[in-house]
Formats: C-alpha cells, sequence, structure tokens
C-alpha cells in the first residue's frame, strides 16, 4: 500500500492480494506421525470429530463423517475418488500390507479395516471387520457385522452374509454358528504371524510377549504433534511449505 494517496484504498483490485492456501477438514484432528501428514483433496471433506494421522492420502470428493480414524501405523492408507467413510470406523495401516479403498467404495459405521484391500465399487456394511492382507474385490460386499479373516479374498460380486466369517483364498462363507468349520479354516491362514509377526516356531509366544512388541512400535506416537487447520494441505501439495 506504499505510495497510495489517501482515498485510494477503496480501489484496490482483488487480484492484488495473495490467495490463502485452501484448507481442507477445518476442525478434524490431522496428526504428523512417523514424519508424515495426511493429504487431502481440496474438494473431499473431513468431519470435524474425525482424526487422521500419518501417511494418509484422501481422493477427490470423497467423506469421512463423524468419529472415523484413519491412521498410518507405520504403512501408508489411501483412500480414493467418491468415497464415503462413516461415523466411527477405523481404518489402519500397517507395515507390509497395502492399506487401500478404492474409488466409489462405501465403508459403514464402526467398520474396522486394517491392512487390507477394499477395491472399487465394493459396500463394507455396519459393524463388519476386514482383517490384514484381505482383498475385497471390485463390486463385492460385507454384510453387517460380518469378518473376513487374514490373507483371505472375496471375489467381484460375492456378498458375505450378515453375521457370517469368510475365509480362504478365494473365500470359503461359513455361518457364524459352525465353530469346526471356521476353526478348520482359521488356522492355515496363520493369524498370529500375520497380524502380529510371530513366526510359526514362537506360536507358543505368550500375549504378553506380543503386547510389548506391540507398544515399543506404538511408542513412536509420543513424537507426533497436531497439524494446526491453517496447515491442512490438499494433496499434491507440501505440508511443510
Amino acid at each position: 500500500m506504499l505510495g497510495r494517496k489517501r482515498g485510494e484504498v477503496m480501489n484496490v483490485s482483488a487480484d492484488e492480494y495473495p490467495v490463502p492456501l485452501p484448507v481442507v477438514g477445518r476442525g478434524a484432528v490431522f496428526v504428523e506421525h512417523r514424519l508424515k501428514s495426511p493429504r487431502v483433496s481440496e474438494s473431499a471433506y473431513i468431519a470435524p470429530t474425525a482424526v487422521l494421522a500419518g501417511d494418509v492420502t484422501v481422493g477427490p470428493h470423497s467423506r469421512v463423517l463423524f468419529g472415523a480414524v484413519i491412521t498410518a501405523e507405520g504403512g501408508a492408507v489411501q483412500i480414493g475418488a467418491n468415497c464415503v467413510v462413516m461415523e466411527n470406523t477405523v481404518i489402519r495401516g500397517v507395515p507390509g500390507q497395502e492399506t487401500r479403498v478404492g474409488d466409489e467404495a462405501v465403508i459403514g459405521p464402526h467398520a474396522h479395516l486394517t491392512g487390507c484391500v477394499i477395491e472399487g465399487g465394493s459396500r463394507i456394511a455396519t459393524g463388519a471387520v476386514v482383517f490384514n492382507g484381505a482383498r475385497i474385490e471390485a463390486g463385492a460386499e460385507v454384510e453387517f457385522n460380518a469378518v473376513v479373516y487374514v490373507s483371505t479374498v472375496v471375489p467381484s460380486g460375492v456378498a458375505v452374509p450378515m453375521g457370517w466369517f469368510a475365509g480362504g483364498q478365494p473365500a470359503e462363507l461359513v455361518a457364524p454358528g459352525d465353530w469346526d468349520r471356521i476353526r478348520a479354516i482359521m488356522g492355515p491362514l496363520d493369524y498370529p504371524g500375520t497380524v502380529f509377526g510371530v513366526a510359526a516356531s514362537d506360536a507358543g509366544t505368550p500375549m504378553s510377549d506380543v503386547a510389548r512388541r506391540y507398544a515399543r512400535g506404538l511408542a513412536l506416537h509420543h513424537r507426533d504433534h497436531i497439524v494446526p487447520d491453517e496447515r491442512h494441505t490438499p494433496s499434491g501439495q507440501d505440508p511443510r511449505l
């Protein structure tokens, strides 16, 4: 404004002011974890009370609703375009297992996804659980409170019924009361090795030892910090600039 005469202030063009950086997810909690900050498309919506931590990417026109937690615990999380992640969902990235939600997928309230791939056009209903290493192929569905076990593939067009268990490649669907069959499928899929990294030779490792290992890995959260609203930058921009 130096050099302007009195009275000329009202004639300043808007083009003369710097364009502010776009801010996304105002009021949501963005956490820098393991030196990575969330990156969200400018056209996406992240609700207040949602939490995004670490190497998380949310694509164009996607919606992450109230209470959802998307956290990259040593593995990236990618949410595609036009996705809906509903209230109180937990999506977790883990080391060595890709966590990806493809375009136009719907993830229902209270669903829990860990280290898995949800291909485009799929639907994960309320309360469903998809474990580490699983893949839900394009257009498949996992109904209310169903469980997709570790390293399982649910083929395109298949729907896991309400409360049922899915295990294997391709998935065998088992009614919730058939515990003998469920246990028979679970055994070869190696839950301890897939989830906790416990080798077959360590099968007798007590849960207290597993918990201590897990706690050590999560200790990196001591170095986290909250990213202020004004630094919630769209995907493709460096949040440190």
